[in-house]
């Protein structure tokens, strides 16, 4: 019923790693939600459906906790519904949580031939004489990477995220995305492997192109949730690209590179809970007192909020990946992994590998190009509202949340070396080859890279560095009794305003034109005229809205088409029965016909028969003659 091996475990200390620093902050945050109770049942039902995802032993148990999960966390989004926006939100949320759950159901339905109480082992035996194991793994696919958010099933996180309270934001981001990750570790595991080499083609295609998408959509965004949400998508990207690299070594026979590149994605998966959690804390700490999500109406918060501001600078340069944070180690980690792929023969390698060289380095530079932006334009310069002129730093539980998530993520930087032991631990129970000697050869200053003519990089060493330089000028600042002049800023002989400031619009402009083919912004701009007259001189806004284009090409489309498809149904049940008693005959001949195709040995021959018999069925009996 429940199994606590070296994987589970491992994410059982994820879990708690960001449910405890959660806890603090969500009781510091709860004076800010009316319905206490609902919000308290749900939150604490929540954690634990996370952990008896991780322990589950059979799939009955699996999917009981996943549907808990996913009703839970539902719930948890609709806390606060004075907003019409809150409900669509939820609405969304709930159609793509149980959109993957319908794939998930039918994987287990085909490993376990009906029987959901048997271990994830005897699911093993039964898919190993299963005809289509790329359709089990493509069930795995949409079951899972749709929960975590992977380019095309992402559309959800930027509407739920930020309409959920921010602890709820922090802990589905920071954690709950992982439980997916776990979901899809275990499976391709315990009952796909050994796998094929195009899968992890597949998911390293998926895992490039969220990365990108992902960095793109939040560098459009002036809603810092929003902004925060779409960081969750280019992460999951990485780590996703961690994950086929350890796939595609292990099909080819490189097990110390596979294992390395698993190693790397387990990394990033937690230093991914640790600084989503602190920086949706930190913007719910912002939206508790400024009351906006609206980036452009912040600034100037590092005087009034300076645990905040510097506890979400650690975040920024974690996610950004610049040394010697642990985001940085675990990125290196995962281009190392790729770097080893040089001498690979198959085509598909040869394309794919490069584009997602090219897509993770594009990913960390326009990552530092958005925190620059959300960090900047947030805590520094001057106020743009007088709600931001009026903040103060929030209560002590909610300081003590960001304190505590904060050492979570220095944790993964000094101490790399424990968390890479386990995580090497967890693929030697999976019979991978041991790299934890090879990673850390002589101490564990240093990390060495198993890839041939690999890197070395030592956090230590870096972190200490940067500490003593730091001090270093501080103290030489304080020695030579440096004298502050104050000037006004140099802008052109006019007096600095809020409006003369860098927005976050104009920062993002060059790299929105430039990517204009993606974002197809839609620009508004409204002058206001003297007197209905045209002069020289007038006031104007510019506004700029992104569409969407996964949302708007593929599911807007699909909605259209599926209202069309019911509307048809709808009218064959109500005015034309005969033809849709000839419909309902014609499904139960596909669903009899696909069983064969599954159960049976397949037949082209047999196969164009049945097609040939379904043509002639619809024809005769759904078309009919046209009049």
């Amino acid at each position: 019923m429940f199994q606590f091996d070296t994987l589970s475990l491992v994410f059982v200390a994820l879990i708690f790693l960001g449910v405890i620093p959660n806890l603090f902050y969500s009781f510091g945050y709860l004076s800010h939600i009316k319905r206490k109770t609902h919000y308290l049942l749900h939150y604490f039902a929540f954690i634990i459906s996370m952990v008896g995802v991780v322990v589950a032993g059979n799939a009955l148990v699996f999917l009981l906790f996943w549907e808990l999960m996913s009703l839970t966390s539902w719930q948890l989004i609709l806390t606060e519904t004075k907003d019409k926006s809150t409900i669509k939100s939820a609405r969304f949320y709930f159609f793509m949580t149980h959109f993957g759950f319908v794939f998930l159901l039918m994987f287990f339905l085909l490993v376990t031939n009906g029987n959901l109480e048997i271990d994830f082992a005897q699911m093993k035996e039964i898919a190993s004489t299963f005809k289509y194991p790329t359709l089990l793994f493509f069930l795995l696919v949409f079951g899972f990477l749709s929960k975590a958010g992977a380019v095309p099933f992402h559309v959800w996180l930027p509407y739920a995220h930020p309409s959920a309270p921010s602890p709820v934001s922090a802990i589905m981001s920071g954690v709950m995305l992982k439980v997916a990750i776990y979901g899809f570790l275990r499976f391709i595991f315990v009952v796909l492997y050994p796998w094929h080499l195009e899968w992890g083609v597949v998911v390293l295609v998926i895992g490039s192109i969220s990365a990108v998408v992902g960095v793109l959509y939040a560098l459009s965004e002036h809603d810092i949730k929003a902004l925060l949400a779409n960081h969750s998508i280019e992460n999951i990207g990485i780590i996703l690209i961690g994950v086929a690299m350890g796939m595609i070594f292990d099909t080819m026979g490189l097990k110390t590179l596979s294992s390395f590149a698993f190693i790397a994605a387990l990394f990033h998966t937690f230093n991914h809970m640790s600084f989503k959690s602190l920086l949706f804390m930190g913007a719910g700490s912002i939206l508790h007192q400024t009351h906006t999500k609206n980036i452009e109406k912040y600034g100037g918060l590092i005087k009034s909020m300076p645990i905040t501001a510097l506890t979400f600078l650690l975040a920024s340069i974690s996610i950004s990946a610049l040394p010697p944070s642990n985001g940085f180690l675990s990125e290196w980690m995962i281009f190392q992994s790729m770097m080893g792929s040089f001498n690979f023969a198959d085509t598909s390698l040869k394309l794919a590998i490069p584009f997602a060289i090219f897509s993770l380095a594009l990913t960390g530079g326009l990552a530092i190009a958005c925190f620059v932006k959300a960090y900047g334009i947030t805590f520094l310069g001057l106020h743009r509202s007088k709600n931001a002129k009026n903040a103060h730093e929030v209560n002590f539980m909610m300081k003590t949340g960001m304190i505590l998530i904060s050492l979570v993520v220095v944790s993964l930087m000094l101490f790399a070396n424990f968390y890479i032991f386990w995580f090497d631990k967890v693929l030697l129970s999976f019979n991978n080859t041991s790299v934890y000697a090879k990673i850390f050869p002589q101490s564990f200053l240093n990390m060495h890279s198993v890839a041939l003519n690999g890197g070395v990089v030592s956090p230590m060493i870096l972190f200490v560095l940067l500490v003593g330089i730091t001090a270093f000028m501080m103290m030489g600042y304080k020695l030579l009794d440096v004298k502050t002049r104050i000037h006004r800023t140099w802008s052109c002989g006019y007096t600095t305003s809020a409006k003369t400031q860098y927005s976050a619009t104009g920062f993002a402009g060059p790299i929105r034109r430039f990517f204009e083919w993606l974002y197809k912004p839609k620009e508004h701009i409204h002058k206001e005229h003297v007197a209905d007259h045209e002069t020289k001189f007038y006031d104007a806004s510019y506004e700029v809205h992104v569409v969407p284009l996964f949302e708007v090409s593929l599911y807007e489309s699909a909605k259209k088409l599926t209202n069309r498809f019911s509307y048809w149904i709808y009218r064959l049940a109500h005015f034309e029965k005969t033809r849709y008693a000839a419909m309902i005959f014609n499904l139960m001949l596909m669903v009899l016909f696909s069983y064969r195709i599954f159960a049976h040995q397949f037949s082209w021959a047999t196969f164009a028969l049945e097609s040939i018999v379904m043509m002639i069925s619809i024809k005769v009996l759904i078309i009919g003659d046209k009049k």
